[in-house]
This record gives C-alpha cells, structure tokens and sequence, in this order.
C-alpha cells in the first residue's frame, strides 16, 4: 500500500481473528501510532531476493495476487511490497502507516493544516487507507480498520520505530499530534514526550516514532529533505549492510549502532539491533 490507490499489504490482508477466535484489535484500540510499513518495488523479485538476504525476510503472496507480497520475520508478518502498477507509476519508498479512527477526518485535518492528500481515502474489505504528505512534504499514510491479527507480535518484530526527519522538530509534533490525536486522554492513545533535541513518540510505553530537526527542504539529497525513515530491528547490523553490498544495493551511512541502507531500487531503511532483552 504505498503510492498508489491499492492497499495489497494494509494491516488488514491477514487473518481477522487472534488464536482462538477473539477479534482482531482495530485502529480505534491503538490509534495514533505507527501500525504498518509497505514499498512499492520496480521489479518484486529482485525486491524478494535482496530483503531475504540482507533481513531473513520470507515471502507470503496476498490473496490480492501475484503483485503483492507479505514479508514474514519468524512467521510474523513485517511489512508488505507491491510491484509498480504502469498505470501509477510512483517513487520507490519505504512508507509508515499510522492507525487513525476516522480517515475522512484524518484527511481533511492534514488538508486544513497545509498538508496535502495523494491518494485517498479508499475503501478496502477490512478498512480505508490513505496516502499524505506534511506541510514540508514528508509523505506518511493512514489506516482505519483491522490491525495485524497480532498486534504485539507484530510490534516486537516489525520496525522497531520510525523517524520523521524534519525541519523543525517541536513544530512537526503539533501537525502529527492534530491529525492522529497524539497525546489525547482517550484509552489507546499515544504519549508524547520531549526528550533532548527529539520529539518522542510512545504507544503502551514503547517508543515507536522518533521525531529530529535539522532536515533541509530544498537539498538535492533526499536522505536530507524532511522524510520519515523506517527502521527494522536486526540481530547483526554489520552483517546486513555487507549483505547489501553484496546484493546489489548500498551502504549510505553506518555507524556502530547502525546503518542507513539502499536497496538496488533506490529505497532507503536503517538497520538497528534488537534490543536486549527485559529481565
């Protein structure tokens, strides 16, 4: 669901009932926070074979058909890859969805505060999904509907959070935190908490987005112009930017915590280790 009017990997394309036959939690259980990643892939195969090598990722087709994909982390889903459609020719680019009650509501709040609507909102079988951008032209999308059917699991083994870089920081807080009811006192909500030069996103205690100043609007780079960065949770950072390299894509950046990578379609992520286990 990135880009392009379809929604082949949204948080609903599983199973619509945790073990033993309760209900799948909702957007309006967890609103607000961070509750999908998706890409949209030039060439899917190409896409399979480099997230397998450099993440461990395996590959579940959608029952929406061969275009689209799940990637599964332990037998977990983790994110959804859908090939280009020639009739939506789109940027390749790995995009955050945050769960929202209303998505009617949640466009028309981006639209009255200068940010602008690219596709949607549309309707799918277990929900409605849109595609926006913020006033600095960061692009994010919404969901309204069914979460993964687990939504912890999912959580533990999907991004381990996003991070909006941006202009400015505490002025992003006030546009995010208008359209997804951040920092409401309704049960479900997500904290925000000003942590040094950072704007922190908590959802049930855990950080699940970061926000940073210091991005430029018009740099011709565009790991440097305002964007959200998805980062996924890895046993070994060094290993999977070697395997990047060694897959066709490219090291952006790494340090000793972690690493900014490329994929061979342009699409960048970072790479951050688990984190060590609570006693």
């Amino acid at each position: 669901m990135n880009h392009a009017p379809h929604a082949p990997e949204h948080p609903g394309d599983r199973n619509s009932a945790l073990p033993g036959g309760a209900p799948a939690a909702t957007t309006h259980a967890v609103f607000g926070a961070p509750c999908w990643v998706s890409l949209t892939s030039r060439d899917l195969r190409a896409a399979e074979n480099f997230y397998q090598a450099v993440l461990g990722w395996e590959w579940r087709v959608t029952r929406l058909g061969d275009r689209f994909r799940i990637a599964l982390a332990d037998g977990a889903p983790v994110a959804g890859i859908a090939g280009e459609s020639s009739r939506w020719p789109m940027p390749v680019v790995w995009t955050p969805y945050f769960a929202v009650q209303s998505a009617d509501e949640a466009v028309s709040r981006v639209r009255e505060r200068g940010g602008t609507a690219a596709v949607g909102p549309l309707s799918f079988a277990p929900g409605r999904a849109a595609l926006l951008a913020d006033r600095d032209g960061a692009a994010f999308g919404i969901w309204e509907g069914e979460l993964v059917s687990d939504w912890e699991v999912w959580r533990r083994v999907a991004p381990a959070f996003v991070r909006l870089h941006t202009r400015d920081a505490f002025e992003a807080a006030i546009f995010y935190g208008q359209v997804l009811d951040w920092a409401s006192d309704r049960p479900g909500g997500c904290e925000v908490h000003y942590e040094g030069d950072e704007v922190v996103l908590r959802s049930d205690g855990d950080v699940v987005a970061r926000i940073s100043s210091g991005a430029l609007e018009e740099a011709p780079d565009p790991t440097i112009r305002p964007h959200w960065q998805v980062h996924f949770a890895v046993p070994d950072v060094a290993a999977c930017a070697r395997a990047a390299q060694g897959h066709g894509g490219t090291v952006l950046r790494q340090s000793g915590t972690e690493a900014v990578l490329c994929d061979p379609d342009g699409a960048h992520f970072t790479v951050t280790p688990h984190a060590p286990p609570t006693a």
